[in-house]
């Protein structure tokens, strides 16, 4: 069962993060946690704006690209907006990483390729130079 309420401690024991973590994304307005004196009190919708901040960042959203997609909730279109913004931005993000592991992929032959040349260089010029 979900709780209605939590406090600092609580979500960062929850997603092992830190209060810090927390405050920082207040100060970004991605979650707007009530307060009780010097407390904060943290809604079951801040608790899923959370769930949602988390995952763009581990999947390598930007602030700014999540704090977009969060805020369509509550414009014209609300949850069927986010939700193809969200395909968008994950479509493009899966473009990028591709190509991104294409370009590691050509690196590696590369540096392999390199490896190769020199160790054969090294074998022919210098064989009692080679670690072994």
């Amino acid at each position: 069962m979900i709780k209605k309420n939590y406090n600092i401690s609580e979500l960062s024991e929850e997603f092992d993060i830190t209060p810090r973590t927390l405050r920082y994304y207040e100060d970004q307005s991605l979650i707007s946690p009530k307060r009780q004196g010097q407390s904060r009190i943290y809604s079951a919708a801040d608790r899923a704006r959370l769930i949602w901040i988390l995952r763009g960042k581990r999947v390598g959203f930007s602030i700014t690209d999540i704090r977009e997609v969060l805020d369509m909730y509550y414009r014209e279109g609300g949850k069927a907006a986010q939700c193809k913004a969200t395909i968008s931005a994950c479509l493009e993000r899966i473009k990028t990483l591709e190509q991104q592991r294409k370009d590691i992929d050509e690196t590696l032959k590369d540096l392999t390729g390199l490896v190769d040349t020199v160790s054969t260089f090294m074998k022919e010029n210098y064989p009692n130079q080679l670690e072994k």
